[in-house]
């Protein structure tokens, strides 16, 4: 028998009621290292000075850190992968669109065309 807390495969996770994990770009690889980062840092820390409430500080603090480092750095790559993307997309469509023509950057121009320019 199935509870009301349990969650269908293809149901979405949301992060504080608003951030939908499964469908924002980054979102899903922050949390998790940002949990990760969580984990080292906290255990880390207790391990070093065996204060329990700081290192519960230091977990928390290390989770938000962690977690928008990993955020920015996928951010910034996704950006610059659709700008490559973008790029290529219209140089495709212009290879396409001058493909024949003396504009043609592939084409070898001949002795008249050379005097021509």
């Amino acid at each position: 028998m199935a509870g009301e807390g349990d969650s269908e495969p293809g149901k979405s996770f949301k992060l504080l009621g608003f951030l939908d994990v499964q469908k924002v770009p980054c979102s899903r690889e922050s949390v998790l290292y940002g949990s990760l980062g969580s984990l080292v840092m906290g255990l880390g820390h207790f391990l070093a000075t065996s204060r329990v409430r700081r290192s519960c500080d230091v977990a928390v603090g290390g989770f938000i850190c962690t977690m928008l480092g990993y955020w920015f750095y996928c951010r910034y790559n996704l950006a610059q992968q659709r700008i490559r993307q973008r790029m290529l997309k219209e140089g495709m469509k212009n290879r396409v669109l001058f493909e024949g023509s003396y504009l043609d950057p592939g084409r070898e121009q001949t002795g008249s065309e050379r005097s021509d320019s």
